[in-house]
């Protein structure tokens, strides 16, 4: 097809293409912003996603990267519009940013498909800006490139490293245990965030950045230059002109995101201690684009990949010494060399993964870790399945104590977060350092959203005696920046009916990481009659979208989209306007 046939047959055309009262319409309005004619005659049209927000403090600099992005697009031809969408602003958001994942998908899914755009960049950063992008756009299916913002520099104060969340978890912990006081707390405050930019933890913005480069939607060294660093305005500028040329080639999204490319993220994610938000996201994103992805994929292909990657909060060191390491493609080499990548899936960029990272250095050892001394030999997800997780639980082993991976004790049950944070620092609290502590209705339903409270504190108590881990249990979410035994995401939650609904403080609990178990340990006659009586509590929000969503949320092991979002349905040009 030549490029004049490729430019009649763009999407874009049908807006600005014709010469009656329809273009005039669309081109006219349009030009009251000083866009010269010349932008309308068929070259591509790239729709730039934007997720700035003040609000959203990790997206704040993107003014300068979409500037970048538009020099880019207009250097190969194309022309750029700049479109904002729901920016779900992980640090501010309530109850959880994670509630407003799905609908901000489908801000970018029906701005996509209603506008005039040829092929599309997406702004990612904070966490939930990742996929709720993604998962939009996946059910589009027009050529897509990602590019994300980038995490802030390394936290310092009082003369050590201090990284984003993980710090915060363990100074909180330090201050309820009396070592320091609430001043030296609140003066680790602008230390930790002292650069534009997301967390510089191997959280789920981190986390979700490396998959964008996995998965082959963005370019190499996508996740780790800094935001502050040139280099990324340089990438941003790249991954403008490759906008243009994938319109041009019509390399639709389903052509990079596809099953090989997901095994490779999920294998990335293991060998960067990556977060377990990812593994309802991957999930989400896999259901917008059809593909047989799930909890057993996740178990099969991450569980024996190792732990490269020695960044907080597995590990010691940041997102910059990741990037002055190697970042992404030099983990992936590591991966590929020990048969763990698939080298044949193609990437956003034209060429292959293996060939993207056959050459990549790795610049510091300690940092990225050889094959044979990882920080932990089996890392990825688990999952944990039995009866008190019948569909499924996670827990991540490079975060956990492993004198804690098999344990047995008895459950103390927490029926809130607010129940929880009435009574953790009781000090008549009956509870031992073999106790598990299980916390219910913090679920899609019960929350609603699955917010991240699932890193229980430890009771003051205990906190006090110096432990500073326990098996923790809840079908809620948890930071990607924070640690410990906690198993997350118990499917079917607790307000769907669960087991988790059922368990009674004092009942004893089995884990079996090894295993892959998760079990109550009551005999099945009396969990069935405990089930039998149980009554679904009434919904913590009606009506609305809120209400819209407890209605129609999935659990935790279909990736929690709304059900009538999953699938693709495309980017037809739609009816006319007037």
């Amino acid at each position: 097809m030549s490029r004049s046939d490729r430019k009649d047959k763009r999407r874009s055309q049908a807006w600005f293409g014709g010469l009656d009262k329809d273009g005039f319409i669309h081109r006219s309005w349009m030009r009251n912003q000083g866009i010269p004619s010349h932008a309308f005659d068929g070259r591509p049209i790239i729709g730039i996603c934007n997720t700035y927000s003040e609000l959203t403090p990790c997206n704040a600099h993107f003014g300068d990267l979409v500037a970048a992005v538009k020099r880019g697009v207009i250097e190969a031809g194309g022309w750029p519009l700049e479109f904002p969408v729901f920016s779900c602003g992980e640090s501010n958001l309530r109850p959880t940013a994670m509630l407003f994942r799905n609908l901000a998908s489908m801000d970018v899914e029906e701005s996509i498909r209603g506008n005039p755009i040829d092929g599309v960049v997406l702004m990612m950063g904070c966490d939930k800006t990742t996929p709720s992008l993604i998962m939009g756009a996946a059910s589009c299916d027009l050529p897509t490139i990602g590019l994300s913002g980038g995490p802030m520099l390394n936290g310092h104060h009082e003369g050590r490293v201090i990284g984003s969340g993980t710090d915060v978890w363990r100074l909180s912990e330090e201050v309820r245990a009396g070592v320091i006081s609430v001043d030296d707390f609140m003066a680790a405050e602008a230390a930790m965030s002292r650069s534009a930019g997301h967390c510089m933890t191997m959280g789920t913005a981190s986390t979700m950045a490396s998959i964008v480069e996995a998965l082959g939607l963005g370019l190499p060294y996508n996740a780790a230059y800094p935001a502050v660093d040139a280099r990324r305005k340089v990438l941003a500028h790249m991954v403008g002109r490759r906008a243009v040329e994938i319109v041009e080639s019509d390399l639709q999204l389903s052509r990079v995101l596809t099953m090989d490319a997901f095994r490779n993220a999920v294998r990335v994610n293991a060998a960067i201690g990556g977060s377990t938000n990812a593994v309802v996201h991957l999930i989400a994103i896999a259901g917008r684009l059809g593909l047989p992805f799930g909890l057993d994929q996740w178990d099969e292909w991450g569980r024996d990949v190792p732990t490269l990657v020695d960044l907080m909060p597995s590990g010691r060191y940041l997102m910059e010494d990741f990037c002055y390491a190697g970042g992404v493609p030099a983990v992936a080499r590591r991966l590929a060399e020990n048969g763990m990548l698939d080298g044949d899936a193609l990437t956003v960029n034209g060429r292959t993964m293996g060939e993207n990272v056959a050459d990549a250095p790795v610049h510091n050892d300690d940092v990225i870790r050889p094959w044979d001394r990882p920080l932990t030999e089996n890392g990825g997800i688990a999952v944990l399945r039995g009866n008190l997780a019948p569909r499924g639980a996670v827990l991540k082993p490079s975060a956990a104590s492993p004198d804690l991976l098999v344990h047995e004790g008895p459950a103390l049950v927490f029926e809130s977060i607010e129940d929880l944070k009435a009574r953790i620092d009781d000090p008549d609290l009956p509870v031992t350092p073999d106790t598990v502590l299980v916390l219910r209705n913090c679920g899609p339903k019960g929350y609603p959203g699955m917010a991240e409270v699932g890193n229980m504190p430890i009771p003051r108590k205990l906190v006090e005696q110096g432990v500073r881990d326990m098996v923790r249990i809840s079908d809620a979410r948890m930071s990607g920046t924070a640690y410990g035994t906690v198993v997350l995401h118990a499917a079917p939650e607790s307000a769907a009916g669960g087991p988790l609904a059922v368990v009674r403080t004092g009942d004893r609990i089995r884990m079996d990481v090894p295993a892959r178990r998760l079990d109550l340990l009551i005999d099945d006659d009396a969990l069935r009659a405990r089930m039998a009586d149980w009554t679904a509590p009434a919904p913590v929000t009606v009506g609305g979208y809120q209400g819209l969503y407890v209605e129609r949320v999935l659990q935790a092991d279909q990736g929690a989209d709304l059900d009538f979002l999953v699938g693709c349905r495309g980017a037809a040009v739609p009816r006319e306007s007037h």
